[in-house]
């Protein structure tokens, strides 16, 4: 029995649609038909609800895996009066989830796909003017928006997933967002298993949160009894071996990359207890054919171990599975503003992500759940990734909204605003590249950058390419950088040498398959780089020439001008980036006899970066083909090995110098600034200081104390080092720190105060005071603490009270010395000094001094300087 089409042509029925009887020749009837037999999975139950909210506007859906609302909300809303014929777009954050949910849906219709259900990621497109539902991956539909402003042929975008908040989605939320201010018509829903629903509803205007029921079946949750030890790939191959023998059917394990995949499987393969058992990796950079053979049930019937990363983590129900195992690990990227570079870090997985993990044995019936990790740790796993806008490479959506006409991200609604600091940085680069001016509008190089689909950086060097005759190579390069590494093992693995993997490539397409395999090459690779390669070419309306390798570092640098680099003197493998960043070479890479490098991939690293892939090129080409990147400027400087100012005039590529020669003319101001920065790093004491220009320097801050409204300067070390402009007046024909012997600080202190301020000085903090002997003792001033006169006890005979300055407000400090100048007291009052402690010490001075003059009563006595027989 088959369903006629508008056209006639006739497929199949399902299982699911044998029992239809309302089979009619046009296209809606059938699709009602099909629609009213569709499997009965728990989200049906809530139609009715997302029907009437989005009879009115957008909508937010929040329903756990395996409820259906990838494949059968579609179909359910596909024949609503408001669509009126338009299209529905829906966006999946992978590739393999966006062709399995456009297979099924069109499976559940009895059609191929693309009639009805169709699909496009990046190089494959599956549609046709029949086409009323389209899976989509995020670039494709940010892509689609720019091209068509208003996406008039769309009443409905679904963005499923949102969960995972990925970049792009977030940027395909807000250009949508805005495109509905235009278009009241164009309805969103966003659907997720594990979203905080909150938010996203407030963010689309308040709209309804519709939740629908659980998975359909329950899965058993497992975990180990204590915090496991070791590398997560042996601790994974532990866990499927102990499924194995507990648990029937399927496994998928997910596993954080696609290095501990193939370290599982080698640990796999090597058991003989798995001889009739299939082990099967699925990660991203698999072929099409790899990926599905990964979730189609075995022909043969033979358990499968599907090894995974998070790629099938949600949108993706894999036939036959029945357990989970969870390493509780996955990699995400992490960008650093400061190196403007990103690299993939291993990270405990969040709450949210292991509820996702687990539900994949929930999907087709009761399912089972190892988690390698301990129940106390997973109470401490965060609830939720952090969103990847957050902390990602911000360039292409730099790039997207300068095409959209949008300068300030906060021009647009976010669900998470882009960071400022990484969305400046962003835009850097593609003034850098020529894509937008220094006011973030795009140009026409920009518009061209847009337009192709890749990185800008790649688009860059794609359009130069082209212009220098090189597209071929450019193509090759774009995609030898987009795609996994093509030089898996062997000797050649050991460099980071691009010219060996163009070699590589070139031994591909010559048809010598062997020589790959031998030089450490993987064929499958070498293919998928070659398809790209050739699509960028049909792209560019090009078509392939012979390549010079030579020019490979010359092309690159279009791409990455911040990341060509300078061996550093003395270090072969250690290099300085134009950006200023550190990067390292392996040890005894050949690469690193090159002075000059252009780094196309390598990680933030803690201390410097590390590079797995780049090219060399040399001076000469960099002059010639690069001149826009180097300046010539003239730079004076601090030496702190000479401890003198240097001025230079410079050839800089951003940080890295390529020549200098002592300058021809250097502006004194410039000098001096350079001599500032010299004084600031060898500190203030490097200042000829001596005793009295420290005690002058004491007076004044006293004072800056004491009389906090009468605009005393504050000379404390810290505020003089801080700001030292007060130096510079003094500074002229200076250039060494010898030099610097020559100012006069006590000068330089007293023409800061002024006439007025010196006579106040002398009045208020005397250097000194003459005591009752007739002496005059000098004053010893400390910052926050009172002065010191230190006096002989003898010449203080007949004071009645302690001595004051600053118009009487501030006592000073007695230290009262013996005849032989030692310190017998310290006080500030001087009266109780005389009433309760000197008669005590008489006796002792007395004694030890016979000679000297020991009153009785010492506030009556006569001061002396003198011995008693000189009296």
């Amino acid at each position: 029995m088959a369903l006629p089409t508008k056209n006639g042509r006739t497929y199949p029925l399902t299982s699911n649609q044998a029992s239809l009887s309302c089979i009619e020749a046009d296209s809606e009837s059938y699709l009602l038909c099909v629609v009213m037999h569709l499997p009965q999975l728990p989200i049906q139950t809530i139609i009715p609800e997302l029907r009437d909210a989005l009879r009115s506007g957008s909508a937010v859906l929040a329903a756990p895996p395996g409820s259906g609302k990838t494949t059968i909300v579609p179909l359910m809303l596909l024949e609503e009066p408001w669509l009126k014929d338009k299209k529905i777009l829906i966006l999946e954050p992978r590739r393999l989830a966006t062709r399995a949910a456009a297979a099924r849906m069109a499976a559940l219709l009895g059609e191929p796909v693309g009639r009805t259900i169709g699909y496009q990621i990046r190089f494959d497109r599956q549609v046709s003017p029949a086409t009323r539902i389209e899976v989509v991956t995020e670039g494709i539909l940010t892509r689609r928006i720019q091209e068509d402003n208003e996406l008039q042929d769309t009443g409905l975008v679904i963005f499923d997933e949102f969960h995972e908040r990925s970049v792009h989605a977030d940027l395909a939320l807000a250009l949508c967002l805005d495109l509905c201010q235009l278009r009241e018509d164009l309805r969103l829903l966003v659907m997720s298993a594990t979203l905080d629903t909150g938010p996203i509803a407030e963010l689309l205007g308040k709209v309804p949160v519709v939740t629908g029921e659980g998975r359909s079946h329950p899965v058993s949750i497992d975990y180990l009894p204590q915090p496991a030890t070791g590398r997560p790939a042996d601790i994974t191959t532990a866990g499927i071996r102990r499924i194995l023998r507990e648990q029937t059917g399927d496994i998928l394990a997910f596993l954080p990359g696609a290095g501990e995949i193939k370290d599982v499987a080698k640990q796999l393969k090597n058991d003989p207890a798995l001889d009739n058992a299939v082990i099967a990796p699925l990660y991203g950079n698999l072929s099409q054919k790899e990926q599905d053979q990964a979730i189609t049930p075995d022909p043969s019937g033979r358990r499968r171990i599907i090894l995974s990363t998070s790629i099938a983590e949600t949108s993706l129900t894999i036939e036959g599975i029945r357990c989970v195992v969870d390493s509780g690990w996955s990699r995400r990227p992490q960008f650093h503003p400061g190196s403007g570079l990103s690299r993939l870090t291993t990270v405990r997985v969040a709450k949210a992500v292991a509820e996702q993990r687990a539900g994949r044995a929930g999907r087709l019936g009761p399912g089972h759940c190892l988690r390698l990790w301990s129940k106390e740790e997973h109470y401490c796993l965060a609830p939720f990734h952090p969103p990847e806008i957050v902390d990602t490479d911000l360039a292409q959506l730099a790039l997207e909204l300068a095409l959209w006409g949008v300068q300030d991200p906060g021009e647009l609604l976010w669900l998470t605003r882009p960071r400022q600091g990484g969305y400046q940085q962003a835009r850097q680069l593609l003034c850098s590249l020529g894509a937008v001016t220094s006011a973030g509008r795009i140009t026409a190089t920009g518009r061209q950058l847009a337009g192709l689909g890749v990185h800008p950086r790649l688009g860059h060097m794609l359009l130069k390419g082209k212009e220098r005759g090189q597209a071929s190579l450019a193509c090759d390069l774009a995609a030898l950088l987009s795609e996994r590494d093509i030089q898996t093992h062997g000797a050649d693995a050991a460099t980071a040498d691009l010219q060996n993997r163009l070699h590589l490539l070139s031994l591909w397409r010559q048809k010598k398959i062997a020589a790959v395999v031998e030089k450490g090459g993987d064929p499958g690779a070498c293919s998928r780089v070659d398809r790209n390669a050739r699509i960028w070419l049909e792209r560019m309306h090009e078509q392939r020439s012979p390549c010079d390798p030579d020019m490979a570092g010359i092309l690159l640098a279009f791409a990455y001008p911040d990341r060509v680099a300078r061996r550093r003197q003395g270090q072969q493998a250690n290099y300085l980036m134009a950006s200023g960043r550190g990067a390292m070479l392996p040890d005894f890479d050949p690469l690193s006899i090159n002075e000059y490098i252009v780094a196309t991939h390598l990680d933030a690293g803690s201390k410097q970066g590390r590079i797995y892939l780049a090219a060399s090129l040399s001076l000469p080409e960099l002059q010639e083909q690069h001149s826009n990147l180097l300046t010539k400027t003239t730079t004076v400087y601090w030496d702190e090995d000479t401890a003198r100012v240097i001025a230079a005039d410079r050839l800089c590529l951003g940080a890295i110098v390529v020549a200098e020669q002592p300058a021809q003319k250097a502006s004194p101001d410039q000098i001096t600034q350079a001599l500032l920065t010299g004084i600031s790093s060898m500190g203030i004491n490097c200042l000829p200081w001596d005793q009295e220009t420290r005690q002058l320097q004491a007076r004044i801050n006293c004072l800056h104390s004491w009389q906090p409204d009468e605009s005393w300067p504050d000379l404390s070390d810290s505020h003089l080092s801080g700001d030292l402009s007060w130096l510079i007046p003094y500074l002229t024909g200076i250039s060494k720190a010898e030099q610097l012997k020559q100012l006069n600080l006590r000068e330089i202190f007293m023409t800061m105060l002024g006439w007025v301020k010196q006579q106040q000085l002398e009045r208020l903090a005397p250097t000194a005071l003459t005591v009752a002997s007739g002496s005059k003792i000098r004053l010893r001033y400390q910052q926050d603490e009172p002065p010191v006169l230190a006096v002989r006890i003898q010449e203080m005979f007949g004071t009645q009270e302690t001595p004051v300055i600053c118009a009487g407000r501030i006592p000073v400090l007695l230290h009262l010395l013996s005849p032989a100048q030692r310190p017998i007291q310290v006080t500030d009052d001087l009266a109780g000094f005389w009433q309760r402690t000197y008669p005590e010490v008489k006796k002792e001075l007395k004694g030890r001094y016979p000679k000297h003059f020991w009153p009785d009563d010492p506030q009556t006595a006569v001061a002396t300087r003198r011995t008693k027989k000189s009296m």
